[in-house]
């Protein structure tokens, strides 16, 4: 049965012209015939074979002259919008932005009244930019704080041409408003067509295999990280309750980007002067705690002091993104009375957590054992504000000992770092933690783990590589978190590499389990591959139906008591 009903979504959005047995070059009008083998289905759908269910909620060829759904992205945005016979992907016509002034001016497609929060949704469309920039398509809503949130959900490879985008899952969480569908890039005149919204209802989990966290849980906990976005479906919940019940790390929310709240630092230094007690919120984070207070589920805290995902305002006088660095005493003032407000309103709000653990600082060290180059990180990516004001690492330990002051009972600060295993890290952090474990201020290393099975005999790092590090972390006496492992293939590569992902998962899970006596936590970044920050590379041990690959098997069989 689900075979007819995928076939049907895809004949009835290959006569609205969206799917296509050709490639994506440019279509005359009037192109709307089409056969479709059953390997089309596969190559075209992107996965939408693991839905029992949809339903059409939204289409929109445009042949009618309706643009009612559609608007310029803001009052001051100059785009022009209107029907138009010049070209079309199919049919006829096409809808077709015009007079925009700059990158981010463009057409949206405005999601009230069409679709609900906390559901499951995928769009389909043609998009086609008049000259040769790409155009750049995501989510936006507005946050419970009133915060605007944006998501980037797909990119053309290049202008000039049609593209024929397929079946992009997106939800609108609970509490949030105004969502919109944003197409940007470019300033010439942009074409759209086609466009059909699916509801879509995910398939039932495997509820008849082993639980993760409960064949590892006399050894250490199993989690995962989780966004408010993750809390959508059903699927994600019951992954998370069957297999990764012990632990949440919150993906972004926790991050400075988020908690820092702009807006009350700058009133709080109107009204008093001071600009070094930058207030926090946690709004961003409130659905993930409040399903892990429900759920009685310990959380990692990730993270407090980080290159990336810092507003560079934090870091300028009067929180002026424009204004002058500030000096490293104030900026002392300003750690300090940071980490004090997160631990404190963190507490207060969720007293009930058990907030078990802490990223105080996260990837300060490259790969050679060097600080980060000094510089805005978005303005140059990788540079270090941190670095910036104190000149050098410094920071590290005036905010683990900030943290030590001021963190909750019972909750142990980790230094978190990706490529920890390569040779001028490692020595780094491990000279690092030595003189902090002297001075009793760091509990753990964290080991993000994001790894790469390849084509198994050129994975990355080698099983033995990895073990390596375990074994010189472990030898610090410090506990050892392994806080964000996937495990890549190659891009697009469907199931051709599961056996060899399946046999490199083994390996590496084999030098975690060898080194139990010193690791605490397992933590998946993420939950399936279609959840993933690098989902196509399906890194993890659920597929986009939520459904175990061969790696999870391959993790648990010599475990399973």
């Amino acid at each position: 049965m689900k075979k007819k009903i995928v076939l049907a979504l895809c004949v009835l959005l290959c006569s609205a012209g969206i799917l296509s047995a050709c490639s994506d070059g440019g279509s005359s009008a009037g192109q709307n015939s089409v056969t479709i083998s059953d390997e089309d289905i596969e190559e075209v759908t992107g996965g939408v074979v693991t839905y029992d269910n949809f339903s059409i909620i939204y289409s929109n060829s445009f042949e009618n002259g309706d643009v009612s759904k559609f608007s310029a992205r803001s009052a001051d945005d100059p785009t022009s919008l209107a029907v138009t016979e010049e070209i079309a992907s199919a049919g006829k016509k096409s809808l077709c932005a015009s007079g925009r002034k700059e990158g981010q001016s463009g057409p949206v497609l405005k999601l009230d009244g069409i679709c609900e929060t906390n559901k499951s949704y995928s769009i389909s469309f043609a998009v086609m930019q008049k000259d040769r920039t790409a155009v750049r398509v995501g989510l936006e809503y507005k946050d419970q704080s009133g915060a605007v949130q944006t998501k980037e959900l797909f990119t053309t490879t290049e202008g000039g041409r049609w593209h024929k985008v397929t079946l992009l899952e997106f939800s609108i969480p609970s509490d949030s408003k105004d969502a919109v569908i944003w197409f940007e890039g470019g300033t010439s005149d942009m074409y759209i067509d086609n466009v059909v919204i699916v509801g879509v209802a995910p398939a039932d989990i495997e509820y008849d295999i082993a639980s993760l966290s409960e064949v590892f849980k006399d050894d250490f906990k199993v989690g995962t990280a989780l966004t408010p976005s993750d809390l959508k479906s059903k699927n994600t919940v019951a992954l998370t309750e069957k297999h990764f019940s012990a632990s949440i790390t919150v993906g972004n929310e926790l991050k400075p980007d988020y908690v820092l709240d702009k807006g009350a630092s700058e009133e709080y230094y109107k009204q008093t002067g001071d600009d070094e007690h930058p207030q926090v919120s946690f709004s961003s984070a409130k659905s993930v705690l409040d399903y892990a207070r429900a759920k009685k589920i310990p959380v990692r805290v990730h993270t407090l002091v980080w290159h990336s995902q810092t507003p560079v305002w934090f870091f300028k006088e009067g929180y002026d993104p424009n204004g002058n660095w500030v000096t490293p005493e104030k900026m002392n003032a300003r750690m300090e009375n940071y980490i004090k407000a997160y631990f404190e309103k963190l507490t207060e709000l969720y007293p009930d957590i058990d907030f078990y653990a802490c990223d105080v600082v996260n990837e300060a060290w490259m790969e050679d054992g060097r600080p980060r180059k000094a510089g805005d990180n978005k303005v140059k990516e990788g540079t270090s504000a941190w670095v910036q004001v104190y000149g050098d690492n410094s920071f590290i330990e005036k905010a683990f000992t900030y943290a030590r002051k001021y963190a909750p009972e019972g909750c142990k600060l980790y230094y978190n770092d990706y490529n920890e295993y390569m040779d001028g890290k490692l020595k780094a952090i491990i000279n690092m933690a030595k003189d902090f474990k002297e001075k009793g201020i760091i509990d753990g290393i964290g080991m993000q783990s994001h790894l790469d099975a390849r084509t198994g005999y050129d994975a990355y790092p080698t099983v033995k590589m990895y073990n390596n590090a375990l074994d010189k972390y472990a030898e610090l006496g410090l506990d050892i978190q392994i806080t964000e492992l996937d495990a890549t293939v190659p891009k697009n590569s469907g199931d051709k590499y599961f056996k060899t992902q399946a046999e490199y998962y083994k390996g590496i899970i084999k030098a975690i389990y060898d080194h139990k006596d010193s690791v605490s936590a397992l933590i998946f970044w993420g939950l399936s591959d279609d959840k993933s920050w690098r989902s196509t590379q399906q890194p993890l041990l659920f597929d986009r139906k939520s459904h175990a690959k061969p790696a999870f098997y391959s993790v648990i069989e010599d475990y399973v008591k």
